[in-house]
């Protein structure tokens, strides 16, 4: 069994599908896998599965513990991106409900909010220029999936 070192992890209530998340995530992101499933018995809701797992190196604990709470957007996870490539995959991989995606956020099959966010997106918006900031803004707020092209044209335009 192996343990989680890591000071904070993220920890996520499925209703049963605890398991089948962590292996399905753990299929989507490089250098990943389930580290460990425990069945818990004789608990409030029954019986639980606990698993730790890891994506890309970050440790998560995740439990199926029945429906008593749901995710909702107040809680996302940002996927950092280099290249248009890598964000075209996560969004394929990850993205589930159409009608929630916006200004590179999707949820996913499970109702997990995610942000697919091009790395460089972060040193355009600290930019101090101010027409460069609102020109960027401007071009994401229209956008489902982060179009890393026209984010670029949005920030060099003259």
């Amino acid at each position: 069994m192996a343990l989680i070192k890591q000071k904070i992890v993220p920890h996520l209530w499925f209703a049963t599908e605890a398991k089948e998340a962590a292996r399905f995530y753990c299929s989507v992101f490089p250098d990943s896998k389930v580290l460990s499933i425990t069945k818990l018995h004789d608990t409030p809701t029954g019986e639980c599965d606990v698993v730790s797992f890891s994506l890309s190196g970050q440790s998560f604990m995740a439990i199926s513990a029945g429906p008593l709470f749901k995710f909702n957007e107040s809680i996302s996870f940002i996927v950092n991106c280099d290249t248009q490539e890598e964000i075209n995959h996560y969004w394929e991989q990850l993205s589930a409900v159409p009608e929630a995606e916006q200004c590179g956020w999707l949820k996913d099959r499970y109702g997990l909010s995610w942000q697919i966010v091009p790395t460089v997106l972060d040193e355009m918006m600290q930019d101090e220029d101010p027409e460069k900031v609102a020109r960027i803004t401007e071009a994401f707020l229209k956008m489902k999936k982060f179009d890393l092209a026209a984010l670029h044209a949005a920030y060099n335009k003259k």
